[in-house]
């Protein structure tokens, strides 16, 4: 096998493990991943994601590859950034780091937290985008008292992280039904049952965390609104280049029979 062959290979697998810890629940009654919104050109909603990622994801999670000053890029100034946005006593030229000991958080966890830079490019599958993914992922924890953490998730099932949102979302349960499929016995999911509310509305909280994932979708490649664009006037600049060659190919050969 060639080496491009090898890597098609070894691609291919890789996204294959990402995606299974998803779709096996899927395959037994779990949830298809819901459809992100798309705002990633609403600087507002990039914004607010921005500012949970810091309050919620950066104490565990880091993003070794996104420093603060490309928050900038965002709208946000410089000073807004170091008042709002910079919780410790980081610079703001430095990488976002979390806080939390990696040993004491795979003590804690099980697991080291991964890094988030490039967290919305790595989920994606067969049952969507990585945004896709994560949007599902973090509406779908209940609470599971088996669970170390207290917590568990439709679309990662035994995941080892516990929901860091859950004030906002309140406490639910997840109710299950056995079926028999293929003679197998198994648990169904047939909806969510709140215990108690959170400090904002069902509808308030998708809106959170769609833009939470949008953020996230916008750290995996901050230039991708810049390449876009400019590869509409690429195309279009070849495809104008592409006309006067061959007019001109056309008027060179024309007395050439």
């Amino acid at each position: 096998m060639t080496t491009m062959g090898l890597t098609k290979k070894f691609l291919s697998g890789l996204m294959l493990v990402c995606a299974f810890g998803s779709t096996a629940q899927a395959n037994t009654g779990g949830p298809a991943w819901d459809k992100a919104p798309n705002r990633i050109n609403d600087m507002g909603a990039l914004q607010n994601g921005a500012k949970l990622f810091v309050n919620y994801c950066l104490n565990c999670h880091s993003a070794a590859y996104m420093r603060y000053t490309r928050l900038t890029d965002l709208g946000l100034t410089q000073e807004q950034i170091k008042s709002n946005l910079l919780l410790t006593d980081a610079k703001i030229g430095d990488t976002m780091k979390a806080s939390i000991d990696p040993k004491q958080a795979k003590a804690w966890f099980g697991n080291t937290p991964p890094d988030l830079t490039v967290i919305a490019r790595s989920r994606a599958g067969a049952n969507g985008t990585g945004a896709d993914y994560l949007y599902t992922y973090m509406r779908t924890f209940y609470r599971d008292d088996t669970k170390q953490t207290g917590w568990n998730n439709l679309v990662f099932p035994n995941v080892a992280m516990p929901h860091v949102l859950w004030e906002l979302q309140g406490d639910r349960r997840a109710v299950f039904a056995e079926v028999d499929l293929h003679g197998q016995k198994m648990q169904e999911f047939k909806g969510f049952e709140q215990l108690t509310p959170g400090t904002m509305t069902p509808a308030q909280y998708d809106n959170a965390v769609g833009d939470l994932v949008n953020y996230l979708q916008w750290m995996a490649e901050p230039v991708q609104t810049s390449r876009k664009r400019v590869g509409v006037w690429v195309l279009v600049f070849l495809a104008g280049l592409s006309f006067l060659t061959w007019k001109l190919n056309k008027a060179y050969w024309k007395d050439i029979k």
